[in-house]
């Protein structure tokens, strides 16, 4: 575990900073990256920041309570870590040490089936709520049932099927760096994950007792035939911009999704969320969960485990005087009423949420 006194990291902007520093080109341009044009990474901050907090005043703010639920266990904020993989490149613990330190501040953990060290060394690494994720790898349905037992034994607590990546996308920083990390994860997609379909989640429903999340709904259509085949939970997401381009920002997409599910089932969200504004934002309009991704990956880099249990301590703190200057004790008094559509002060970047970073050219 690496050392992160709270004096090195008092914003979230000398997370980044620092890991601009600890990492080579070809990792740094790999998570600050989306595919092709990148259309859809800043459309995930446009539609972010194009919406205006409506605070009232004069409201007894001097308890404020920034906790939440996660598949009926308390956690802290309402907030989890998203899938990322590979995150060995970033710290040599990769997804262990960024789930310990969700499980000593006390959110969730959504683990990739792409990191090392594996699944079971994570699920062995914390102890609090943490998700199964799966791609499929073949043709063989027994495979499915088996890592679906494999989950439940390690204690994981659901089970979630990737559906936004039934190709490999175009991601051109890495192509212009001919940078080929992951050619080999990806050789088999286009024969098995391109064959993920309906009939995989109904099979799911009909045999299995975990609690399923489909990651990646985009459009109200797929959210209400998720519910109608008996999901846990649509999740919100573009992969953070990594695969369909010029696709809609994710908060964009967030109403229609709530409409459309009507409190069948819960919506959790990811895709360019850095802040807690960002967090009390998708909350108020609906949503169960938010998922950081590269927010924690900048501090994993950055400083390890303690670098991410110190990211959430901020963020933390920015929910906490946000959710009081908007004139609520907690999240569940937030409402449609407390935001508004604004025009964006800022020009859309993956990094355009940090306005006071300077980095210099790698």
């Amino acid at each position: 575990m690496s050392n992160a006194p709270n004096a090195d990291y008092q914003v979230l902007h000398e997370f980044i900073s620092k890991a601009h520093i600890n990492l080579n080109r070809n990792v740094w341009n790999f998570l600050v990256g989306g595919s092709e044009t990148e259309t859809a990474v800043k459309r995930n901050r446009l539609a972010l920041d194009s919406l205006a907090l409506r605070p009232r005043v004069l409201v007894d703010v001097s308890e404020i309570d920034c906790s939440w639920s996660f598949l009926g266990k308390p956690i802290r904020l309402p907030v989890a870590l998203a899938p990322v993989g590979s995150l060995e490149y970033l710290d040599p613990a990769g997804g262990a040490a960024a789930a310990a330190a969700a499980g000593s501040f006390g959110v969730p953990t959504y683990e990739s089936a792409t990191t090392g060290p594996g699944l079971e060394p994570i699920a062995r690494a914390r102890g609090g709520p943490k998700v199964y994720p799966f791609y499929l790898r073949g043709d063989d349905d027994s495979a499915l049932d088996a890592t679906v037992r494999q989950a439940a034994d390690a204690g994981y607590d659901a089970f979630c099927l990737t559906v936004d990546t039934p190709l490999t996308s175009r991601r051109e920083r890495d192509i212009l760096q001919r940078y080929r990390k992951w050619k080999s994860i990806y050789a088999p997609w286009p024969r098995y994950q391109a064959a993920l379909n309906w009939g995989h989640v109904e099979r799911f429903k009909a045999k299995h007792r975990l609690p399923l999340i489909l990651k990646g709904i985009a459009t109200a259509e797929d959210a209400e035939r998720a519910v109608g085949l008996g999901v846990d939970v649509v999740y919100v997401s573009n992969h953070g911009g990594r695969q369909l381009d010029h696709g809609r920002g994710a908060i964009d997409i967030l109403p229609e999704v709530v409409g459309a599910v009507a409190g069948r089932a819960k919506v959790y969200i990811d895709s360019g969320f850095s802040r807690g504004t960002d967090i009390i934002k998708a909350i108020a309009l609906g949503a169960d969960l938010v998922l950081v991704g590269r927010l924690y990956c900048y501090a994993l880099a950055a400083a390890g485990e303690a670098g991410v249990l110190r990211m959430l301590e901020i963020l933390e703190n920015e929910v906490h005087q946000s959710l009081g200057l908007l004139g609520v004790t907690g999240f569940a008094q937030l409402n449609r009423g407390h935001v508004c559509a604004a025009p964006s002060p800022n020009l859309p970047s993956v990094l355009s949420a940090f306005p006071l970073l300077h980095l210099d050219a790698p």
